[in-house]
């Protein structure tokens, strides 16, 4: 707990190292610090991952940007460390990454508001569906390489990237459980690249089109399911308004190359055909709270062994939390292999807090496959395909605006058919989730 407090107190002095900058002045620095405890009871992962597990986490961030004028030089410092853990905790590089750069680049502005990024950096694209820096979760995705964000005005943007992604290190358990210091490794063995769209005024809202492409081989200290995948999708959207009626539409298709898992005995090139789509149909109320009621719907296509294909769709470098519910020690659902109705309230009491509850059902859309993030597998076809229901809720509020907030989040996980009979499902019962979270933002 000493290191928790102290690098709380490293943060404050960041802040107060530059108390004043004026508005003109060409250095630009901030910090945050994140405190997390969460558990978790009645496992839904198969063996090794304990029935019950609890988590302290912290996550500290450290900006700093230099506008010399015709260039700027940013640098971001994330240290993400967590105690506590059971050994055969499922927290692993999602939750651990200690003392990583994950931005040093350098910013080169274009005509209007364009701007050329080489170095290292972190993104967001879209509703963060398919590339995404993470919020939620302790650490996030970082990439290597040239990002440029073209601006033609009136809202239209092209955004083209070409990225080698780091692996975050270590990865291994003994270096995850004691927080050691491991510069993440970036190399032309994963290469990631493509093109996002933003047009503005088509059908009444915004379109996004976009493709992506991904290519990966083994290496020395890499083992990989040898991907040569191209996804290509569409989002359409409306944004949530008081007193209107808002939607969220977006479907993509993936299709190349892949193998079966990343074993060095697995050789064998399957061809690749895989789906995903989201629909979210919202009405926001004009009275107080301005309270929001969504129906959403989410469905990725799962592998079904078949000879020579590969169906599951690969998630890329995206977020989950804002749609399927926390992760850390919880995350059961992504975009793989499911089929998920879901009934979402959110209000707003004030300025300061906001807060929500949600209802999701989940199926496998395939039997065969493992069910979307659980590790649970029908291996003998009888378990059915229906997962689980989830309640889930969140409240979070700012004790101090802009300064200091704090962020409570529940969840329970009713096991049905496949995650209670599944050949390797864990006999726990329903899961139970919590966090509370505290950031203090300078």
């Amino acid at each position: 707990m000493r290191l928790v407090i102290a690098a709380l107190l490293a943060t404050v002095a960041v802040s107060c190292a530059f108390p004043a900058l004026a508005h003109d002045d060409p250095w630009s620095i901030s910090a945050s610090a994140r405190l997390r405890i969460e558990s978790i009871d009645g496992q839904f992962r198969p063996a090794p991952a304990p029935e019950h597990d609890t988590m302290v986490s912290l996550r500290t961030e450290i900006a700093a940007q230099y506008n010399a004028g015709h260039l700027r030089f940013v640098a971001e410092l994330w240290d993400a460390r967590a105690w506590g853990q059971d050994v055969r905790s499922s927290a692993n590089t999602s939750e651990v990454n200690a003392l990583e750069l994950v931005q040093a680049n350098v910013q080169v502005p274009l005509a209007g508001k364009s701007v050329l990024t080489l170095g290292r950096y972190t993104l967001d694209l879209g509703n963060r569906r398919m590339v995404a820096r993470q919020r939620f979760r302790n650490t996030t995705n970082a990439f290597t390489g040239a990002y440029l964000a073209l601006d033609g005005g009136a809202g239209r943007k092209l955004d083209l990237m070409f990225a080698l992604p780091h692996q975050r290190l270590p990865d291994d358990v003994d270096g995850i459980r004691s927080d050691r210091v491991k510069w993440d490794r970036e190399n032309f063995d994963v290469m990631f690249f493509g093109a996002h769209g933003t047009l503005p005024d088509v059908l009444g809202g915004t379109l996004l089109p976009y493709a992506f492409g991904l290519i990966e081989r083994d290496g020395a200290r890499l083992a990989t399911a040898n991907r040569r995948i191209g996804t290509v999708g569409a989002r359409h959207f409306v944004k949530a308004m008081r007193g209107e009626w808002d939607h969220d539409l977006e479907g993509a298709v993936q299709f190349g190359k892949a193998r079966r898992s990343s074993s060095a005995a697995d050789r064998t090139d399957l061809d690749v055909f895989a789906w995903f789509v989201h629909a979210e149909l919202g009405h926001t109320l004009s009275g107080g709270w301005t309270p929001r009621i969504a129906v959403l719907f989410d469905a990725a296509s799962g592998d079904g062994g078949k000879a020579g294909k590969y169906t599951r769709f690969d998630t890329l470098y995206s977020a989950r939390r804002f749609e399927f519910g926390p992760n850390g020690l919880y995350g059961p659902f992504r975009r793989s292999n499911i089929v998920s109705p879901s009934l979402r309230l959110e209000v707003a009491p004030s300025k300061r807090t906001d807060a929500f509850v949600a209802w999701r059902s989940a199926w496998a859309e395939n039997r065969r496959d493992q069910f979307a993030a659980t590790g649970v597998r029908n291996a003998t076809n009888t378990s059915g395909s229906l997962g689980a229901h989830q309640i889930e809720s969140r409240v979070r509020h700012w004790i101090v605006p802009g300064l200091l907030q704090i962020d409570a989040g529940a969840a329970l996980l009713l096991k049905r058919g496949l995650l209670r009979d599944a050949t390797n499902a864990p006999v726990s019962g329903n899961t139970r989730y919590g966090y509370v979270d505290l950031t203090l933002t300078l």
